[in-house]
């Protein structure tokens, strides 16, 4: 019972972290096609609207258990490159801070892909997927 317990509420966490990414998106998307722009990224107002349905994806993805490890990879890819894009070590010099979001980083990457292995669960789970179907 723990372990369910466990896995449920570590898929919640994962689904509100993207949710909560999503919402900010959604509530102002031209401050994050702003945000992608400073990056040196092109077509910022695309990127943005894509990045948040993306996460919504996901968030259905964690909830649903639904090709959850492939939810958990593709996750776990996105936030590995969002580390890289946005907190690098370019920007270390110049704020301190952003070494620590660059870090923090790689702590969800490691739940990710612990998750991706591990899979979700065999309660309120959809078992389907590419890679790992439960029998």
């Amino acid at each position: 019972m723990g372990k369910t317990i466990a896995i449920l509420v570590a898929r919640l966490i994962f689904a509100a972290a993207f949710a909560m990414a999503a919402a900010f998106k959604f509530a102002g998307m031209q401050m994050t096609a702003d945000f992608i722009a400073a990056a040196g990224f092109p077509i910022p107002l695309v990127l943005a609207w894509l990045a948040a349905f993306f996460e919504v994806a996901l968030v259905l993805g964690f909830l649903t258990g639904a090709f959850f490890t492939e939810t958990a990879l593709l996750a776990a890819v996105y936030v590995i490159f969002l580390a890289f894009a946005f907190h690098g070590p370019s920007r270390w010099a110049g704020n301190q801070m952003e070494f620590g979001f660059f870090v923090d980083h790689f702590t969800f990457l490691a739940g990710l892909l612990f998750a991706a292995v591990h899979g979700s669960g065999d309660r309120l789970a959809l078992h389907s997927g590419f890679i790992w179907k439960r029998a």
